[in-house]
């Protein structure tokens, strides 16, 4: 039999190779950026077309590379990093493996021109498809240009799985971002489509933040500070009362390298614990300095993500580290790592170690005045006690309240209701010609096989969990709907949450919060598949000033956002001007329901892959339903009930929830034990 087992051809290894490597046209933007500085550039270029699909050039102006080097830079595993095995556990670069150029040029036509500062002339190399096409001597300033063209022109299946121009844009914008946080030292410029987006000059961090992300950031900041002799904590949080309804500016860093670690966002988030506005994210940008030898970058491909040889003396620094922050501006408690774990006898700690001195570079004026200087330690801050406040006013025991809301008088015509709260004006009233029901109508007749002499005790079946149960249960629900007497039956909420009323076989609970999400998702994607959205315009038009990654994902949604009702036009690179809302959308502040809109978006995009129509109707439902704890009048309650079930599938949300749940009457006799 003939062997079957061959060596691939190096080509094709390093386009598998580049599939790690190279994602998209922000894999290239990265490795290319991270390249230049660790040849030690002080000013770098990006310039991009097409986000990036037809071109991308980053020019620096590094060390720059010999004949020799720049030709064997292009072969796998050639890296001028590291050497030997030890190297590996004392990472100080960005890149170290040797697979980003050989994966890039695999897949794309690239030019590369150098020049080292003792040469007087450069070396221009053409690559295509890791074929080199032509080498030669050229003019060139000092450092290093590397143009990448038509990223996977040789593999059309990539190429055809690139989103759209926004989308990938939002990823170039958000690595360039990564990295020139990262270093505030270096000036850094981004052209996308002859279009100047960033121009950022070399300071330090807080001038960095506020040229990046603008001038209102001068008032939003603390500084953090942390000096440990295991792990250093330096940068800055954000206030309480300036977070944010999307995530998109939190950063961590480790000795220099963006990372992404769900254990250090849990820490702060929970030191921000019952001080932020609900569904709000905070700004942190955080350095974590340590020691290389405890943290292992080489855990994946992209090397975003790290283990810490102590994970969790990690996440009590980080978390103790913001909390103090936030302490010494009055926010909460202060946990002072300086401070004696033991106190005397009148309630005041002893005196302990204090911190070392701060690691933050003192603030330039110019920009960044207004951002607090870091707080010096003190050793003989005072605890105050407040036990007596968690006790007084409470005795233990939790009130129970049903709250009912009906109209008590008799033979009531539906034109004498009370009026309905405006949140729910857009609703559709209950049809004058629904039947009218009584509120226990004889039930059908039962064969008499079905019938049991008392002395018979008939065997019930044992019914096992399953969706199929959850499917016949459904169809049990709209039986029961279906005879749903408008006038007779009087719907109840208990404790604002839920919506219980009383059918033939027994009671029904309706969830407010999921049934109106299912009800006003399924009129927004009618909306917009119809363009039949209605606008309530502004007084005023409104700006809204969003970062430059999530205006990217708002023009890719600008369409399918303006069918459902929202007037506005787009300035520059980063604003919206609001001049018009849905009538089904509640709630006077443009911003926070752009920026909860751009948070849902993001969210479904990273979690789902469904069509634009369904995951803006997603997202708005979401934002826009009645949330848990908001009281209802009859007819409101009246109203959603009739439209939930007016829904092509009214028992789930979108997000498949339940939206209703049925309890018949030998369920309830059962917990009595009646049966």
């Amino acid at each position: 039999m003939q062997d079957v087992i061959r060596l691939l051809p190096e080509s094709l290894a390093n386009q598998i190779a580049a599939g790690e490597v190279v994602q998209r046209p922000a894999s290239v933007v990265k490795e290319l950026v991270e390249n230049a500085i660790d040849a030690g550039s002080d000013s770098i270029v990006l310039k991009v077309k097409d986000a990036g699909k037809t071109l991308i050039q980053v020019i620096d102006n590094g060390c720059g590379m010999s004949e020799t080097d720049v030709r064997m830079s292009f072969e796998r595993h050639a890296t001028s990093k590291i050497q030997t095995t030890s190297d590996l556990f004392n990472i100080n670069t960005f890149g170290f493996r040797g697979e980003a150029l050989a994966s890039i040029a695999a897949v794309a036509q690239v030019i590369v021109k150098t020049r080292r500062e003792e040469d007087e002339l450069g070396t221009l190399v053409d690559i295509e498809g890791s074929e080199v096409k032509d080498q030669e001597p050229t003019q060139t300033p000092k450092g290093t240009s590397f143009s990448v063209k038509n990223l996977f022109f040789n593999v059309p299946a990539r190429r055809k799985f690139l989103k759209s121009n926004p989308v990938e844009l939002k990823h170039i914008i958000d690595e360039f971002q990564r990295v020139a946080l990262a270093n505030p030292e270096i000036s850094m410029t981004m052209i996308s489509d002859d279009k100047e987006l960033y121009n950022l000059r070399g300071g330090n961090i807080a001038k960095r933040i506020v040229s990046m992300f603008g001038k209102s950031y001068q008032e939003q900041l603390y500084p953090c500070h942390e000096d440990l002799d295991v792990i250093k904590v330096k940068g800055y949080i954000g206030k309480p009362e300036n977070a944010k309804k999307t995530r998109g500016e939190q950063f961590f860093f480790v000795n220099g390298r963006y990372i992404k670690h769900s254990a250090l966002n849990h820490a702060i988030m929970t030191a921000y614990d019952s001080i932020l506005p609900e569904n709000t994210f905070p700004f942190y940008l955080l350095f974590i300095e340590c020691d290389p030898a405890d943290v292992d970058v080489n855990v994946h491909p992209t090397k975003t993500e790290v283990k810490f040889a102590d994970e969790r003396t990690t996440y009590a620094i980080v978390s103790a580290a913001v909390k103090q922050a936030l302490a010494s501006y009055g926010i909460t408690p202060s946990i002072d790592f300086g401070i004696d774990v033991n106190f005397a006898k009148d309630g005041t700690p002893t005196s302990g170690i204090t911190s070392k001195g701060s690691m933050i570079p003192p603030i330039e004026s110019d920009l960044t005045s207004n951002i607090p200087d870091l707080p010096s330690t003190n050793s003989d801050n005072n605890f105050t006690s407040e036990s007596n406040n968690l006790n007084s006013g409470s005795n233990g025991v939790d009130d129970f309240a049903i709250n009912v809301s009906f109209d008590q008088r008799d033979n009531t015509s539906s034109d004498d209701y009370v009026k309905v709260s405006s949140r729910l004006n857009s609703w559709n009233q209950p049809s004058d010609d629904m039947p009218d029901f009584t509120p226990w109508s004889p039930i059908e007749e039962t064969s008499s096989a079905n019938n049991f002499s008392s002395e018979e005790t008939p065997e019930e079946p044992i019914t096992y969990s399953s969706r199929a149960n959850d499917l016949e249960q459904s169809d049990n629900v709209q039986k029961e709907v279906d005879r749903f007497p408008s006038d007779n039956v009087i719907p109840i909420q208990l404790h604002h949450k839920y919506i219980m009323y009383q059918v033939k076989s027994g009671v029904m609970l309706m969830d407010q919060e999921a049934a109106h999400e299912r009800i006003l998702y399924e009129k927004f994607l009618s909306q917009m598949e119809n363009s039949s959205g209605v606008s309530q315009q502004l007084l005023f038009p409104k700006k809204v000033v969003l970062n430059l990654s999530d205006f990217a994902i708002f023009t890719e949604y600008s369409q399918e956002i303006a069918a459902l009702g929202f007037g506005f036009e787009l300035e520059g690179n980063d604003t919206v001007v609001i001049k018009g809302i849905p009538t089904l959308i509640q709630g006077n502040d443009e911003q926070e329901i752009i920026e909860e809109l751009i948070e849902q978006l993001k969210h479904n995009k990273e979690e789902l892959r469904i069509s634009a129509n369904e995951n803006i109707a997603r997202s708005l439902a979401k934002r826009a339903c009645i949330k848990s704890g908001q009281p209802l009048e009859l007819q409101e309650m009246k109203s959603m009930i009739e439209q939930l079930f007016s829904c092509t599938s009214p028992n789930y949300t979108p997000e498949g929830k339940k939206t209703v749940v049925l309890m018949d009457t030998a369920q309830i006799e059962g917990l009595f034990n009646l049966r």
